[in-house]
């Protein structure tokens, strides 16, 4: 009876759920609480259930889920759900992924720190690109394979089993008989070309389950809305799953000529399931070339603390895991200078004779500096030596270029010309114009030694970009540069309104010069002018001005003025305070809070400055 009626209610909610639900990319803050972000949507779901209502308004005004499809959104929170009821357990035992390996890789992570054993046992193939050897040698995981006909056969074991299985039907955990076995810990069902199910099994592995989710936020992304929409209509119809097909390849090759065009390199272009996804497939592959290639070496990975929190988080979850591989901070914003920066701890990592990789931002974030890029170019270019006079390894720069990515810093004769350099973008943002997740990574020609080892841990991980976000970026990079163009030109005359009609506020953005040269971000931040007879009083009237402004713009302009993190977005206008979205893991130290605005090609400027002059008014 529980089981027709949950059929019968996601039939409903499948036909009257919002149509973001498939389209967004990016969570909306008003309506987002971080603390309750894994169980306020499904608790509120839970109560439309239980009283039959899957009307589109009530559906409408569910609270925002998780915070972006990398961690999680309302169709995978659904999805795991209805399976979780179809076994009797709680819905954050169910964990989607759009990787078949990533959830692997998370129980073996979670194992290597309590240093406990794993085996996996399967009971057809695994996927083709899982490589034991390399996960053994280069991420460190410990862990035996072991092939089964039937799940009875699985074998004793003192440690976590994993059990993997390939089904078309996306709640099968080919179970016997039809029930979960005290001697499997977790259950990952693998579904070509939608992703994988993760279900964690007994009481003793939920410890495992913040976790494993963490992995799915940092290293890969929830399985994507439109298969969880595939995933749903098949569990409701009880039959196998049918995707629609396009033409990737034509896609792929689309997209890849865009990027070569848009970035002036020659290399082919790889293509991840978000940028974080591409990240880590970029220090996978650096880690895996340095263990390969300079045996013994410590590896450091020089990092802005302040820079996006996803970057820290993650760089820091690599060192965490590998003994070689360590973070060094790299100041780069306000009275610090990523040049003089770079310079000094480049010299002190060589005389240390170690392998320095740098991770930054340009412009930074969100401070919306660009460092003296021939003072750059020199010292990224200088030959140092190590203590004992040998000439020290050249550095490798991984630049994320999502806020300019028009920029040609790889082409030749340009800043990163002269030394080994990977930049990369997050495809939420331009190069998507928010409707997908899908982010890119491109070499200069001295890296392309470290691209094949990049694209081999993309594979590994499953975490190559999918069909429909392929079909997505070959629409709309075409027009990306343009729509860069236009979104700057309304974020200039909006700044200099700004300065205009407030000059004590500090507004952090390009000079026109920088714009001149192809910086054109549609980003800036706003430091308002504040009082107070103490540093807390000020800091405190200022975070609460941030507030008022943010809350009157978004009140007053709702269909076009949001609380959100978003940016490159087709329309509209993006609020958010760094501090409490983008720097959510950063260090408080070194966190901002300040208001960070982003808009579009397409906006009403004027209603805009409007309301933003009735603000001064009313200070």
């Amino acid at each position: 009876m529980e089981s027709n009626k949950v059929t019968n209610y996601i039939k409903e909610v499948i036909k009257n759920m919002p149509s973001d639900w498939l389209n967004l990319t990016t969570h909306r803050l008003d309506i987002y609480d971080e603390e309750l972000a894994k169980t306020q949507f499904l608790e509120q779901f839970e109560s439309l259930f239980q009283a039959n209502n899957a009307t589109s308004e009530a559906l409408n005004n569910l609270p925002t889920a998780y915070d972006y499809i990398r961690l999680g959104h309302p169709l995978s929170c659904v999805l795991e759900w209805a399976i979780a009821k179809q076994h009797q357990l709680k819905a954050e035992n169910v964990i989607s992924f759009s990787s078949q390996t990533a959830p692997i890789l998370a129980v073996l992570r979670k194992n290597l720190f309590t240093k406990k054993d794993t085996q996996i046992v399967y009971s057809a193939e695994l996927p083709h690109f899982f490589d034991a050897e390399i996960l053994r040698s280069v991420y460190g995981y410990s862990f035996q394979l072991s092939h089964v006909n039937k799940n009875e056969d699985i074998p004793a074991f003192k440690g976590s089993t994993i059990f993997i299985s390939q089904e078309e039907d996306t709640s099968n955990f080919n179970l016997t008989p039809n029930k979960l076995t005290a001697s499997v810990d977790f259950y990952i069902n693998l579904h070509q070309g939608l992703g994988s199910i993760l279900l964690v099994n007994g009481k003793d592995n939920e410890t495992y389950i913040s976790e494993i989710q963490h992995v799915r936020r940092r290293e890969t992304i929830a399985m994507t809305p439109i298969n969880c929409h595939f995933a749903l209509q098949s569990l409701v119809e009880n039959s196998a799953l049918v995707k629609s097909e396009n033409d990737s390849e034509t896609n792929r090759i689309s997209v890849q000529d865009s990027l070569k065009e848009i970035t002036n390199t020659s290399l082919k272009p790889l293509l991840g399931s978000s940028g974080l996804s591409m990240q880590y497939a970029i220090m996978m592959g650096l880690v895996h070339d340095a263990l390969e290639n300079h045996q013994g070496k410590a590896i450091k990975f020089i990092v802005p603390p302040n820079c996006y929190g996803g970057t820290n988080d993650q760089a820091r979850r690599v060192a965490a895991c590998i003994e070689e591989v360590e973070v060094v901070d790299l100041p780069v914003d306000g009275a610090n200078d990523m040049v003089q920066s770079i310079a000094s701890i480049l010299d002190k990592i060589a005389s240390e004779d170690a392998i320095p990789y740098i991770i930054a931002e340009i412009p930074t974030n969100p401070r919306v500096e660009v460092p003296d890029l021939q003072k750059l170019k020199a010292v990224l270019s200088q030959t140092r030596k190590t203590a004992s006079g040998e000439t020290a390894l050249a550095p490798v720069f991984i630049l994320d270029q999502t806020f300019c990515p028009n920029v040609h810093f790889l082409a030749e004769g340009e800043t990163l010309s002269t030394i080994r350099a990977i930049s990369y973008a997050s495809g939420s943002k331009f190069p998507s114009g928010g409707k997908c997740t899908a982010g890119y990574c491109v070499g200069n020609d001295k890296a392309e030694g470290l691209m094949g080892k990049i694209e081999k841990h993309l594979k590994l991980c499953d975490n190559e970009a999918t069909n429909l976000q392929m079909e997505i970026l070959a629409k709309q990079l075409p027009s990306m540069n343009q729509r860069i163009k236009d979104a700057y030109e309304n974020t200039r005359e909006f700044v200099n309104f700004i300065q205009e009609t407030l000059p004590t506020a500090k507004i952090n953005f390009v000079s026109e010069e920088l714009a001149e040269q192809g910086f054109m971000p549609s980003v800036f931040s706003l430091d308002l002018p504040t009082k107070g007879d103490t540093a807390e009083e000020k800091e405190n009237y200022k975070r609460a001005l941030n507030l008022k402004l943010i809350n009157m713009m978004i009140t007053e302009i709702p269909n076009e003025s949001k609380y959100c993190v978003s940016y490159g977005q087709l329309k509209g206008c993006y609020w958010t305070i760094p501090a409490t979205s983008t720097q959510g893991t950063t260090k408080e130290a070194d966190k901002d809070y300040i208001a960070r605005v982003s808009l579009s090609p397409t906006m009403d400027l004027e209603l805009h400055k409007k309301v933003f002059l009735r603000f001064v008014e009313e200070i």
